[in-house]
């Protein structure tokens, strides 16, 4: 955490990722505002009460984390598979917010061959010390890709060659009848609500884990478990 408009500047000027920055709803601090925006950094505005739960100290309105991990253009990595001659395979986290929930599925993706990771700029959880250790050092390997549209990425990896299989409750298909040894890349839903009816209606496909007990749905990271796995089972003799 850094506080202080003089060091959240220095900060900003840095080029070290910021995962979250606030700012004191009543105070102007433009200079802040302008480089964030020119960075595409995410400026919130908060009451004090809530910068002064953050921190005890002088915080002069501003309060910013600077992430663990450095982000990486999904282009970049998109473009570095195909390259390699390797089959894509993306996982895209759609408002999951449980931050060891989202540091357990970076632990099982990085496990499984994901070679992206793909989260949203705003609604999603934090990547901090509790994220880093629950994914036991995965997220220090796994390329995460913080985007400002998931309709607009999926829309693009679509276009790219992608296939998009969304895993949800509210379809019937089984993963179990998905060819996952194509280019695909696959949605998980928060722990909530599930995926965004917007991002279903972009999905070329929809799978149900089947449930044979009593309780209606899975923790979202062991329903990534199983989904990624069927994707590995199918995947295991061909190049990942």
């Amino acid at each position: 955490m850094v506080f202080g408009t003089q060091s959240v500047l220095e900060t900003l000027r840095s080029g070290k990722e910021i995962e979250r920055l606030f700012i004191q709803r009543e105070l102007g601090l433009s200079e802040i505002e302008k480089l964030a925006k020119e960075l595409g950094v995410l400026v919130q505005r908060v009451p004090v009460e809530k910068l002064n739960r953050l921190t005890r100290k002088n915080h002069q309105g501003a309060v910013c984390f600077v992430s663990p991990i450095r982000y990486v253009p999904l282009h970049n990595v998109l473009t570095q598979v195909y390259e390699d001659g390797k089959t894509p395979l993306f996982l895209l986290l759609d408002r999951i917010t449980d931050v060891r929930n989202f540091g357990a599925i970076a632990r099982t993706a990085e496990c499984a061959g994901v070679q992206a990771l793909i989260v949203p700029q705003k609604g999603g959880a934090q990547i901090n010390a509790d994220a880093m250790k629950t994914s036991s050092g995965a997220l220090n390997y796994l390329p995460v890709c913080r985007e400002i549209s998931l309709n607009e990425t999926l829309r693009y990896l679509k276009d790219s060659g992608l296939q998009i299989v969304a895993c949800s409750e509210k379809t019937d298909s089984s993963p179990y009848s998905i060819d996952f040894t194509i280019p695909t890349v696959i949605i998980m839903g928060s722990e909530e609500d599930g995926i965004s009816k917007d991002l279903l209606d972009i999905a070329d496909f929809g799978v149900r884990i089947p449930l044979l007990g009593q309780v209606e749905s899975l923790n979202v990271g062991v329903a990534s478990s199983i989904v990624l796995y069927e994707a590995v089972r199918q995947r295991v003799s061909i190049p990942v």
